[in-house]
């Protein structure tokens, strides 16, 4: 499993109900039940990736995860995860306060838009990055959102969301290995995992 997911799953107790948005194969969800015994759903709205998580025996409801979301009754699951997805997501806040409705705790994970690969093709070439993290051109891309690990954090204060835990890794995009960042995170990581409470 890749790295930051292996993270995520390190935070999920055994016999929890969990709901991976944006969940792509359901790789982690498939893992959750293997090895913690984990109740677990999934939305995804690639047709091709859900189907394959289906054919694979994962729980998987094609669809998008904004609307999804909503036909769940309150405080449902234990957690909820959203991981490497908030960057395409057109109303974040309005999301996270549904996956804080629905779950007990929120794990929210995207690609750290300052990283200094990022930043220095910015300052050197004076064009949109691209990176094993953001592989897109800037017409091409799916990712409406350019995020950090210090916006991020503003953003959770502004809105009163409690940050119980965060982690700044340096990973590549599929590796299944990886470091914890604690110095100079917003500049090294290439990505953030947060956990969330109400």
């Amino acid at each position: 499993m890749r790295y930051d997911l292996d993270l995520i799953a390190s935070w999920i107790a055994p016999g929890s109900r969990v709901l991976d948005l944006g969940c792509g194969q359901g790789e982690l969800l498939e893992y959750l039940h293997q090895a913690k015994n984990v109740q677990g759903y999934g939305v995804e709205q690639d047709e091709a990736k859900a189907a394959e998580g289906i054919a694979r025996g994962v729980s998987i409801l094609q669809g998008d995860i904004t609307l999804e979301v909503m036909d769940y009754p309150d405080h449902f699951f234990d957690f909820v995860v959203l991981s490497q997805t908030l960057q395409q997501v057109a109303e974040p806040l309005e999301l996270i306060r549904q996956m804080l409705r629905v779950g007990r705790r929120a794990v929210v994970s995207f690609p750290n838009f300052a990283h200094w690969r990022g930043r220095c093709q910015m300052f050197f070439q004076g064009r949109a990055p691209v990176t094993p993290e953001l592989p897109y051109e800037w017409n091409d891309t799916p990712n409406i959102r350019v995020i950090t690990l210090v916006d991020f954090k503003r953003f959770c204060v502004r809105h009163s969301i409690p940050v119980i835990e965060a982690v700044a890794v340096k990973t590549e995009p599929s590796a299944r290995t990886g470091l914890i960042l604690n110095w100079l995170p917003n500049l090294r990581a290439t990505n953030g995992i947060f956990l969330l409470g109400r």
